[in-house]
């Protein structure tokens, strides 16, 4: 019981400290993309590739409104055939950018999530994006890592704990998509 109680306190107390301003930037950068018809793509590994794909879920259904266009959002971590090609035949590290090449355009965006921001392949990812026109976010932790350095936009879950980084990145997908959905939350979801 004590180990939960303190937990949910810490927990509490990270989320209570985080970036609000640059999740709003985020929020701006994301609704632009859905506007402008641009594609947001999502690269992350282990519990950071889970949330990702959880996010183009979350983006993808929760945000299809009447009257407004529809967002166009491709998880990189879900093609597990195309990543196991690129990870055999060439390098892990290239794996999300091998499959960006060929599907991002200048006005697209990038969300790389990452706990520690040092993951090659998410870094890698980022770099070219950042060269080739396509707007970068970093979903981070700890100290930012390397990603911030790539990113027009980090936000950075203000712990050392994977754990709570993971809980923050969560929480924090949940607040991009209810607030690219406006008032027009449904009662149940």
């Amino acid at each position: 019981m004590k180990l939960i109680r303190t937990y949910l306190n810490e927990t509490i107390e990270i989320m209570q400290k985080m970036p609000v301003a640059d999740i709003d930037a985020v929020v701006q950068i994301l609704n632009r993309a859905r506007e402008n018809g641009n594609t947001i793509f999502l690269a992350g590994n282990g519990g950071s590739g889970a949330t990702a794909s959880h996010f183009a879920n979350d983006i993808i259904k929760n945000t299809m409104q009447d009257g407004k266009p529809p967002v166009k959002c491709v998880p990189l971590t879900d093609n597990m055939p195309i990543i196991m090609a690129i990870a055999n035949d060439w390098d892990y590290s290239r794996i999300f950018v091998e499959q960006l090449k060929p599907l991002a355009q200048p006005g697209d965006v990038l969300i790389g999530f990452s706990g520690s921001g040092n993951s090659a392949n998410v870094l890698k990812a980022m770099a070219w994006a950042k060269e080739n026109g396509v707007t970068v976010v970093a979903l981070g932790g700890r100290d930012g890592g390397k990603m911030q350095a790539l990113a027009d936009v980090s936000v950075i879950v203000p712990t050392d704990s994977m754990a709570q980084i993971e809980d923050g990145h969560l929480i924090i997908t949940h607040m991009l998509y209810l607030s690219m959905m406006g008032d027009t939350r449904p009662a149940m979801m």
